[in-house]
C-alpha cells in the first residue's frame, strides 16, 4: 500500500470537515482487511461531546460497508503536521486491529511518518 497515496485522500477529505468551534480540521482514511479505502472528516457539534473525530467517522464508514478488521489508518491535517488519534479513537481503533497492531500514518516534514499502533496505545485493553 502506497502510503502517500493513503495521505492524500486523507489531506482531501479534510477539506470537507465541519469544524467551526476548533477551527481545526482533520481527514483521515482507513484500508480495511479487504484492501478498500475508506474516508471520513470530523465534524464538530455545538454540544462539544457530540462531535466525531475523522478517524472514527472512516471506520464507521467501513464498518458501514461491511469491514470488521482494519490494517491501516491515515491522519492528515492541516493545521498540524503529525497529526496523531486522540484517545477515544485510538480505542476504538484499537477494536478493529489485529493483536500486532496496525500501520498509522501521518505527515511528517520529509513524508509520511509510519507507526505501529501499538505504539500508541501499549497493552492496550482488548476482549
Amino acid at each position: 500500500m502506497d502510503y502517500q497515496i493513503l495521505l492524500d485522500k486523507a489531506k482531501e477529505v479534510s477539506k470537507n470537515s465541519y469544524s467551526p468551534y476548533s477551527r481545526f480540521a482533520v481527514g483521515a482514511c482507513v484500508v480495511g482487511a479487504s484492501g478498500n479505502i475508506y474516508e471520513g472528516c470530523n465534524f464538530e457539534n455545538s454540544s462539544y461531546g457530540l462531535t466525531i473525530c475523522a478517524e472514527r467517522n472512516a471506520i464507521g464508514s467501513a464498518i458501514a460497508a461491511g469491514e470488521k478488521e482494519i490494517t491501516a489508518v491515515a491522519i492528515y491535517s492541516p493545521n498540524s503536521k503529525d497529526c496523531l488519534p486522540c484517545g477515544a479513537c485510538r480505542q476504538v481503533i484499537s477494536d478493529f486491529s489485529s493483536k500486532e497492531g496496525i500501520d498509522i500514518i501521518t505527515e511528517g516534514e520529509n513524508g509520511p511518518i509510519v507507526r505501529n499502533f501499538n505504539e500508541l496505545l501499549p497493552e492496550r485493553f482488548r476482549l
